[in-house]
């Protein structure tokens, strides 16, 4: 297997519309990343290619479907496919939320998923749940795994842990690690108008402790109907990247992400946007930014 990593440290979130173009360009990526359950099904096109892609690039599983945090525990199913992706192709990190999507509708039945990141309460009992269903999860992959703090349009009223504590304890306990995403904290701190989105953002990444952050996530956002909506469809924001400056000056250099899922633009474009969080990092570490993405 040959690999060529280049030195920035910003990979691509690789979807059906790129597929065809990364393969054939060859740009130089230090990773890509691929939603896991894309590739459940057995044989057939997507596992071929990404295969190919293999070959070329390290990748990264990030998963939407395991639904760390719910109280009816995890699909056997779903963990099984998962276990045997990570088994064929060996990624280099994997990755899912803290969110919850699996419950039961009456006693005595399957659960059913909600198809969504539904938020979990940060309570102490939440905390031990999601623990368990985190560990339960690296035990059978025999791997640590990466659980990504979500953007999330409501909370609870049981919540008793501020939220940066809780993925701290969290990483404590299992020895998993945090998927930072940079763009669901202004995308949260705007939806609770903080007075300054940025320094809200801030405060969080300045709570973690920087040995559980093992990547970063970047994206775009969009303005609802009286919200803003994570929803991976544009260019990072200038609010997101004077975060990501500040994680990076406070964690250091982490593997980092451009998500770009909804409303996906010429390939091209998303190539400039993982060059530009590898100049914002080399920037704030002082080190030789790489060169445009072939």
């Amino acid at each position: 297997m040959s690999i060529a990593v280049r030195p920035g440290l910003c990979g691509i979130g690789w979807r059906h519309a790129h597929e065809r173009e990364l393969l054939e360009r060859r740009p130089p990526l230090p990773f890509i990343e691929v939603h896991s359950e894309n590739f459940f099904g057995e044989g057939g096109a997507p596992l071929a290619l990404l295969a190919a892609a293999r070959e070329r690039y390290e990748v990264s599983l990030h998963g939407v479907g395991l639904a760390l945090g719910s109280a009816a525990g995890l699909d056997d199913w779903h963990l099984e496919k998962l276990a045997a992706l990570v088994r064929r192709f060996e990624p280099v990190r994997v990755s899912d939320h803290a969110s919850f999507a699996r419950a039961q509708r009456r006693a005595g039945q399957a659960p059913l998923h909600a198809s969504d990141l539904l938020p979990v309460a940060f309570t102490t009992d939440s905390l031990a749940l999601l623990a368990a269903n985190v560990q339960r999860v690296q035990e059978r992959l025999a791997r640590p795994i990466g659980v990504e703090n979500i953007s999330a349009y409501l909370g609870w009223a049981d919540d008793a842990l501020a939220e940066a504590d809780f993925f701290n304890q969290l990483a404590q306990r299992t020895g998993c690690w945090l998927l930072l995403d940079v763009n669901n904290l202004v995308v949260n701190a705007l939806n609770a108008d903080a007075p300054d989105p940025v320094a809200a953002a801030n405060a969080f990444v300045d709570a973690i402790e920087p040995r559980h952050v093992g990547q970063i996530h970047l994206a775009g956002y969009s303005h609802g109907d009286g919200l803003v909506i994570d929803d991976h469809g544009s260019r990072v924001h200038a609010p997101v990247w004077t975060v990501y400056a500040h994680a990076v000056r406070r964690l250091g250099a982490r593997p980092t992400l451009l998500e770009w899922d909804t409303a996906l633009p010429p390939f091209g474009v998303l190539l400039d946007e993982a060059c530009a969080a590898d100049h914002v990092a080399h920037r704030v570490l002082g080190t030789e930014s790489p060169g445009a993405a072939a």
